[in-house]
């Protein structure tokens, strides 16, 4: 099965499912559907990094702070998250990422509910080579350094995970 015919969930803006369709569909007709963003950080309190591969259906070849993709049919957020991150970061035995907020993202790609995790990832990561084109782990100062470059281009609905996410935690992320 491709990523295109999976199913996923489709939402109203109080996030209640309101039917299913494949994810192609999802996307081509712009239905709100569900999707985790998992900050991974490793022992050193740095954040996983990566530049998206040029195959994926939606920002390729972009970079992005969090890990996650879309929920399943079905699926939960927390089971999501937990999937997600192991299946990117190429780990398992993960503890469960912890659940910080939800928002309803709109703008570049579609809209989507938006459940932001983090997780302490202490494994050596092996990423998906399907997912992930390029990794590091970089510290918040070098993150925000990249950030406010302007030379890597970024998933907007993961800039605004991590806008959402600093503000959150009052800018000490």
């Amino acid at each position: 099965m491709s990523a295109a015919d999976e199913v996923l969930d489709v939402v109203d803006r109080d996030d209640r499912v309101t039917g299913q369709a494949p994810r192609g569909e999802v996307y081509a007709r712009g239905l709100i559907h569900r999707c985790v963003f998992v900050l991974a950080r490793d022992a050193e309190d740095r954040i996983f990094v990566h530049r998206r591969t040029a195959s994926k259906l939606v920002f390729p070849s972009h970079y992005d702070m969090f890990v996650g993709g879309v929920v399943g049919a079905g699926e939960s957020y927390g089971r999501a998250a937990l999937r997600e991150a192991e299946e990117e970061l190429g780990v398992r035995g993960l503890p469960q990422p912890e659940p910080l907020f939800t928002f309803l993202y709109e703008g570049p790609g579609g809209a989507w509910w938006s459940a932001v995790h983090e997780v302490r990832c202490e494994l050596p990561v092996a990423p998906q080579v399907s997912e992930v084109a390029w990794y590091a782990f970089l510290t918040r100062e070098e993150l925000d350094r990249r950030i406010g470059g302007g030379e890597w281009p970024w998933v907007p609905d993961g800039l605004e995970a991590y806008r959402r996410l600093r503000a959150h935690r009052g800018s000490r992320q």
